[in-house]
């Protein structure tokens, strides 16, 4: 029954996966946007049941071939993800069916019982069908969820046990105060001295793509892609009567009307001729939703998406030209222009298995002698917007000169550079970008091509 339901399973997920390159290759033929340049039509997304299938499908791929070669190189016997209603832990449902869990408090165990195959065990208050085909699924009466969870503890005896605690992210923090003390209490003290953190584990098991997932994440990006560039045009600019506000609920009311989400606030950013943007935290303040845009001024964008448990991250600029203008301004040309200089110098050092303090280090280094005023704060991307791997960053943070850059993960190019524009008397002028980057044995490759002209809104 387990392998012809997985058998089953496989079929339908190769399918789908047919059936959205299929999609791909027959994409509608582009047609001229607001501001007549060719702009894609949306992709076609997957249902949210087919979504799930082939999330499950990833899921299945993890759970066989990928966590126990892990487990045994961060020296963990057995892996203890609890996870409870109303607080879901944030990897719950990257290591078991993508499904709601509303237990008082759920519990999935891995145990690495010596053998080349990995022990799996759900202990929920709820069974549910999706589980069965990752899980041997416990069902216990309430009253006897801690003692079935020391029986099954003690008949394995593991050296180690991890539990999501001690990282520096809240990604690798999901165990709860109380969580902590029913653990305790049900195990007992013996067991409760072989508690380790499951940080590392964690890290490693979240910044590792699947081959599989490359496609899938594309699509993500080129409708984040899409959308921005819709945003950033006079189908939602009007100069004049158009709001920061506007723009920002424009995009989250597309997101939403796809059945998506986004992972944080739309931000827009204006800077104008002879107008102070203001700082914070080193980064030009975020524009207030009641300012209006006007000719002449330059705008930024910060957007991101979730879609198949993935998140994008996403920066781009446009020029809302004056009467008589058909392009931006040379100087602002030329502050772009630098920021793309910048990218091109990270990629040409970036490589799999350095550090991202390598890696910033070198570039910026090379923008120091080519006179570029640069900030790098990248990061890696995938699960979540912020994700857990290793960051390129001028703050550097805890766990950044550590985590090495991995092999097929994703992260998300982000950075700046400030250029003296000769049209507006030589203020200064921050172009801001972030694309979304695969490393390949040559490097980071983009998703998409990158931003190297202005969108322009008539």
């Amino acid at each position: 029954m387990y392998r012809s339901c997985f058998s089953r399973f496989a079929f339908v997920g190769a399918a789908l996966l047919l059936v959205a390159a299929m999609a791909v290759a027959q994409a509608p033929v582009k047609k001229p946007s607001a501001t007549g340049h060719q702009l894609e039509p949306l992709p076609k997304l997957l249902s949210l049941r087919e979504q799930t299938t082939v999330r499950e499908q990833w899921l299945k791929k993890r759970l066989d071939t990928l966590l126990l070669p892990m487990m045994r190189r961060h020296g963990v016997a057995m892996w203890i993800v609890t996870t409870e209603e109303f607080h879901p832990d944030t990897i719950a449902e990257y290591i078991a069916p993508p499904i709601p869990y509303v237990g008082r408090r759920d519990f999935f165990i891995f145990a690495d019982n010596g053998t080349d195959k990995l022990e799996r065990f759900a202990l929920v208050r709820y069974p549910e069908e999706h589980l069965k085909f990752h899980f041997e699924v416990l069902n216990p009466p309430g009253n006897q969820i801690a003692s079935t969870l020391r029986k099954l503890v003690e008949q394995r005896q593991p050296k180690t046990i991890a539990l999501n605690m001690g990282g520096a992210r809240g990604a690798t923090n999901g165990l709860t105060y109380d969580a902590h003390k029913f653990l305790l209490e049900a195990l007992g003290e013996d067991f409760a001295k072989r508690f380790v953190s499951a940080a590392a584990l964690i890290t490693e098991y979240q910044d590792t793509r699947l081959p599989e997932e490359f496609e899938h994440y594309r699509t993500a990006v080129a409708l984040t892609d899409i959308l921005t560039q819709r945003a950033f045009s006079n189908e939602v600019i009007t100069p004049g009567k158009t709001t920061v506000g506007d723009v920002r609920w424009w995009l989250l009311q597309q997101v939403n009307n796809l059945g998506l989400s986004v992972w944080f606030q739309p931000d827009l950013r204006v800077q104008r001729q002879s107008r102070d943007a203001g700082k914070t935290m080193q980064f030009l303040n975020v524009a207030d939703e009641s300012m209006v845009l006007e000719r002449g001024d330059c705008i930024h964008v910060d957007f991101g998406l979730n879609y198949l448990g993935l998140s994008t991250d996403w920066q781009k600029h446009a020029y809302i030209l004056k009467p008589g203008e058909k392009d931006a301004p040379e100087g602002l040309k030329r502050a772009l222009a630098n920021t793309n200089r910048l990218q091109d110098i990270l990629f040409k050092h970036a490589r799999a298995g350095m550090s991202g303090s390598e890696v910033y280090d070198a570039t910026m280094a090379d923008c120091k002698r080519e006179g570029i005023e640069a900030m790098i704060y990248s990061h890696s991307v995938g699960t979540q917007g912020h994700a857990l791997g290793a960051s390129i960053d001028f703050r550097r943070p805890g766990n950044g000169p550590k985590e090495l850059l991995r092999l097929g993960s994703y992260t998300s190019i982000e950075l700046n550079t400030s250029t003296p524009v000769a049209e507006w008397g030589g203020q200064k002028v921050t172009i801001m970008a972030e694309d979304d980057a695969v490393m390949t044995e040559k490097g980071f490759q983009w998703f998409r091509p990158r931003q190297t002209r202005f969108y322009l809104i008539k």
